[in-house]
């Protein structure tokens, strides 16, 4: 058997190339938490999870991610069969509730490190893919009109996106439209405009806000209403034709079967981290399927570790009929890759690898750890 030999964790910070305000935050800094499993056949294993400032979006943060994993989630592992990632998670599981986004981190790694000994993708623990390629969207949050079209501008001239999604919930429902009115018609035809509200309207606010994207030509808008209202998300899907996405109101196979149930959402964001996992994940595609209700690819905007992993899982779905938003390491001024992601024709291209199908640039990450932290062990070094 290779067992599990060791578990690391650390936080690091990257800046962003500029300010990405949403409706509870403006981000400078992604704060993003790696987690290393080492196997006693020497294969490293990588996985990320990240919150958005803090604890302004859930309930588990990065400094809290390494708290339990340092404390209990890591140790728990130690001595487990590597390739039972199905046991080892059991075992999480059976030991400690919640904590979604710590156990994905700690899911990922597993999963990388045995593809790589595998030497496959870890698409191909997910059954293989069905696609080589995501459309990817892009997403404009500079708080600033002029700033965000020029952006978008030149996003579609350099055939890098053509699907924006712009964040809004901050100011008037008023003025939040007039910025998105003002971006659709300077982007015109060749640009898909959606939004993302982050829970910030009432339900009185929602009908406005959607009556008037609407009129503008927006095509999606998500998480609008607070997570937990699926009576006013349903009141909003029977009277606009645009679509109504779920993000805040999932976070596992159970929300996605309760929000099926209520036929309260025409689109899952799904998240790897929010579902707790991959495997976890491909549950909510498959409860998604099932409900006839859509798929898009969300973030937590993760570097290339998360995103990447994301996008291994992704690409073995049967259908994303809303693409996908996996730019977060366009956004990142660092890449704790070796590799660049290929983003080109709109798409991001697929590495070929094993595991996630890049190799981690250590230096990198010991350079953007946090002060205070041991450096990561580094096998055969």
């Amino acid at each position: 058997m290779v067992a599990i030999d060791r578990v690391e964790a650390v936080i690091i910070d990257v800046p962003t190339i500029r300010p990405h305000v949403l409706a509870m935050a403006t981000m400078r800094v992604q704060t993003a938490l790696l987690v290393i499993v080492t196997r006693s056949d020497g294969v490293q294993g990588v996985g990320e999870a990240n919150t958005i400032s803090g604890l302004t979006y859930g309930d588990e943060s990065t400094q809290s991610m390494k708290v339990n994993i340092d404390a209990y989630l890591g140790p728990l592992l130690i001595g487990a069969d590597a390739d039972n990632i199905n046991g080892a998670m059991a075992r999480l599981d059976g030991a400690a509730v919640g904590n979604r986004f710590a156990k994905c981190a700690l899911e990922t790694a597993l999963y990388d490190a045995s593809a790589r000994a595998m030497g496959a993708p870890i698409s191909s623990l997910f059954g293989g893919r069905r696609r080589e390629a995501l459309s990817m969207a892009w997403v404009l949050a500079s708080g600033d009109t002029a700033k965000d079209i020029d952006e978008g501008q030149q996003m579609l001239d350099t055939k890098r996106h053509r699907i924006f999604k712009l964040k809004i919930g901050l100011k008037s429902v008023a003025e939040d439209c007039a910025h998105v009115a003002a971006i659709a018609e300077a982007l015109g035809r060749g640009a898909e405009i959606r939004v993302d509200v982050n829970q910030h309207w009432t339900r009185r606010q929602a009908q406005d806000g959607c009556a008037r994207l609407q009129d503008v030509g927006v095509t999606l808008v998500e998480q609008p209403l607070k997570g937990s209202d699926h009576v006013g998300a349903r009141a909003l899907m029977e009277r606009f034709d645009l679509a109504i996405m779920a993000d805040e109101a999932l976070s596992g196979p159970l929300s996605a079967y309760d929000l099926a149930r209520t036929a309260s959402a025409d689109v899952f964001a799904l998240k790897i981290a929010q579902s707790g996992g991959l495997r976890a994940a491909k549950e909510v595609a498959a409860i998604a399927e099932v409900a006839d209700i859509a798929l898009y690819g969300g973030t937590m905007l993760e570097g290339p570790v998360g995103s990447l992993a994301s996008a291994q899982l992704f690409a073995t779905l049967p259908a994303l009929e809303w693409d996908t938003e996996l730019f977060a390491p366009l956004l990142l001024t660092e890449n704790v890759a070796q590799e660049a992601l290929v983003y080109e024709d709109y798409e991001l291209k697929l590495p070929t690898g094993p595991g996630l199908g890049v190799a981690m640039d250590w230096d990198k990450i010991d350079a953007l750890a946090q002060d205070g932290q041991p450096k990561i062990t580094r096998v055969g070094a």
